[in-house]
This record gives C-alpha cells, structure tokens and sequence, in this order.
C-alpha cells in the first residue's frame, strides 16, 4: 500500500539542493508526485508530494535529516492519500495586481474563506511599475470553489473589493 508525505524543504540556495532531495527520495524507491519550488530571499524553499510505499516510508524518513549535511531543513507530514490527486479542471484562476501595500493577501483570503473558496495555489511578487517605478503587487491564484458557491458569486464578491482595495482583479475558469 502506498504512503503519501508531503515533505517542506528549506536552506540557504546552492545549485544541487534538488537533486539531492530527488536522491533521497530515488534511493529509498518513492515517487516525486507534484511539487512548488522558488529562491526567497537569498534561500531555497519547496514543498513536495510524494508517496512511497508504506514499507518503505520509516526508512526515507529517517534518511531526511542526513539532508542538513546540504544545508537543507526537511519536515515531514503524512497526507491522507485519497486526498493527494487534485482535479484542477474544475479550479478558478485569479489574477491581481495593484499598488503594493500591507494587507492585500489577508484581505483576498478573508473574502475568499468567506464565500469557501480553498486557494490551491498562490504565487505573488513584487514589481517595479513601467513608468513610475512604483512598487507593484502581482498574484496568481489557483481556487477551488464548494460546489454550492457560483463563478458569478465569487466574481462579485471579488470585484467590490477590488474596487474598494483599487487593485485589478481577473478571474477565469480552468487552470
């Protein structure tokens, strides 16, 4: 029977901090299902789906820690694994972007939560406007709506706080 582990990664960005962990997770015969991976700040971060099976899941955990020797942090969390493939046919994809300032996240999750919607996936970053240099604010969002709660539903509710944030926001069907 298989195992899924949802495994987060953190250390200070070297090349080969990957491979390693892809190594580790060969070596001890799992399998790399999805992942996310970005440099912030100077530091290499990510989070991994795998699932291994369970005769073999003790083994790679305690493997894990030998990864500090590449300068990597690994923690590790079971995941139940009839939960660990996701449909995004049926997902929402959100766009924003707006004058930075503080609280432009919690405000989209506040509105979002309200209405049920999960965010399956959010990737932000700050950019200098064209013209102004200004800071600009940029979001991509995957969302998963309750089956009770309509596109229109989530588009007005997300297009009145874009007007009263004056921020842009796009949303579509499908990833």
């Amino acid at each position: 029977m298989a195992r899924a582990l949802v495994l987060t990664v953190i250390g200070t960005d070297q090349p080969g901090l990957v491979e390693a962990l892809a190594n580790l997770i060969a070596q001890h015969e799992g399998s790399w299902d999805e992942s996310r991976m970005t440099r912030l700040a100077g530091h290499f971060a990510g989070v991994v789906q795998i699932h291994i099976h369970e005769d073999l899941a003790e083994g790679l955990i305690a493997a894990l820690p030998s990864l500090a020797d590449r300068g990597l942090s690994v923690n590790v969390v079971d995941s139940d694994w009839s939960l660990a493939v996701i449909d995004h046919r049926e997902s929402l994809r959100l766009e924003l972007v707006g004058q930075d300032r503080p609280g432009i996240v919690q405000e989209i999750s506040r509105t979002l939560a309200a209405l049920g919607v999960s965010m399956q996936e959010l990737r932000t970053v700050i950019e200098s406007a064209p013209m102004s240099g200004e800071r600009l604010f940029r979001a991509e969002a995957e969302l998963v709506p309750p089956a009770s709660v309509g596109f229109e539903q989530i588009r007005t509710a997300l297009e009145q706080l874009a007007n009263d944030m004056m921020i842009d926001i796009t949303l579509k069907t499908g990833k």
